[in-house]
């Protein structure tokens, strides 16, 4: 009998990133008891460690739809998020509500931007346009070339690394149990429902199961069948500066890249977008292409040494958007994965999902619209 077949947890989840452990925090305080974390390395250190931190839904978005709705609300709930896990755990996550700017470079970047803000504002957003001269005014270090910006105030960020400590800390705090160094190869599936996971030789039952898998989640079986829902992991890479204090007070996009501004002094710029496979590293080539982005939106940093240097793997869906519900005809399992770029900002709203799914029997809405059905569909259509 191996360490994991005593264990018969109310709910098992698989992933302890910031999703999975959002999830556990949440279930947890709704009066789930016996609740199992397991990770294939450590709680914390893939992508949601690897991440910039930023709340931005405003500022990458195009285009009204479901997921600007999704990530708004998540961004709203950040403030109490953010209280209450300093009241539980004693951390700070550093929830910054400076505000991002994205800059205007050209004639054509204004007009990308004025489009944007238009249509947010319209529904209700705060956003602005300001001048090039405005921008320099706000932020005295970026480029003499930017000739305007858009302002998104409520467009924030947070340490995500303290983020991952700070729920890592109430998992250990409140008896939820974590298992490292865990790696889940199959799901065990009853006669259509999940009933467990096997582990290595090794398995546990669960009455539950959450998938938070993040970019492994392709390489999970379910009852000896590949997983439905196919996820691509993509590669970002960062580098990071360090100056004596804080030298930017917003978040700054350009077309090529971002800086995002710690009260420490560090300065994180990237992010690279790559299909590199499950390879986690710096090239080369990355490392100049940022340090590039870096220097175009604040020339001043062409004098600074790169200080730390790394990269991710964010799990992207087949058509880039989370993956969230229950399949159809297969019961005891719940999809939180494919969080792509969004998976630290979305964290306190897939948490309250899939706990009050699992808890209370409701399912969000959000279920129809990013659940795992959508893709058994397009695969029988295509």
């Amino acid at each position: 009998m191996g360490q994991f077949s005593s264990i018969h947890p109310e709910v098992l989840i698989i992933g302890g990133g910031v999703i999975g452990l959002t999830i556990a925090r949440e279930l947890h305080r709704r009066g789930v008891g016996r609740i199992v974390i397991v990770e294939k390395g450590i709680c914390g250190e893939e992508s949601s460690w690897a991440a910039a931190g930023m709340l931005g839904p405003q500022a990458e978005t195009d285009e009204p739809g479901n997921m600007l709705g999704l990530c708004v609300e998540s961004r709203i709930a950040y403030p109490d998020f953010a209280s209450s896990l300093f009241e539980e755990t004693g951390i700070d996550i550093e929830l910054d509500r400076s505000g991002t700017m994205c800059l205007a470079f050209s004639d054509d970047d204004v007009a990308r931007l004025e489009r944007r803000v238009s249509w947010q504002t319209a529904a209700g957003l705060n956003a602005a346009m300001i001048t090039g001269a405005e921008a320099r005014r706000a932020e005295p270090f970026i480029s003499p070339e930017v000739v305007g910006s858009a302002l998104f105030p409520d467009d924030w960020q947070v340490e995500n690394r303290k983020l991952c400590k700070a729920l890592r800390r109430y998992a250990d705090l409140n008896g939820i149990s974590v298992f490292e160094n865990a790696e889940v190869s199959e799901l065990i599936n009853e006669n259509g429902k999940i009933v467990g996971a096997k582990i290595g030789i090794d398995e546990i039952k669960s009455e539950n199961t959450v998938l938070a898998a993040g970019a492994w989640t392709s390489l999970i079986k379910i009852g000896s069948f590949s997983a439905p829902v196919r996820m691509t992991p993509v590669r970002g890479q960062m580098i990071m500066f360090r100056t004596a204090k804080r030298s930017f007070e917003h978040v700054v996009y350009s077309p090529n890249g971002y800086l995002v501004p710690r009260n420490d002094g560090r300065i994180l710029v990237g992010a690279t977008s790559e299909d590199a496979g499950y390879v986690k590293e710096n090239t080369d080539v990355a490392v100049r292409d940022l340090t590039r982005s870096a220097e175009t939106i604040a020339p001043q940093l062409s004098g600074l040494k790169i200080a730390d240097k790394w990269s991710g793997l964010r799990p992207r869906s087949a058509d880039g958007l989370p993956v969230l519900g229950r399949l159809v005809g297969l019961g005891g399992l719940y999809f939180a994965t494919g969080h792509y770029r969004n998976g630290i900002l979305l964290a306190p709203r897939t948490g309250e999902t899939i706990a009050r799914a699992i808890v209370d029997g409701v399912d969000s809405s959000y279920f129809d619209v990013f659940g795992p059905d959508r893709f058994r569909a397009a695969n029988a259509n295509g």
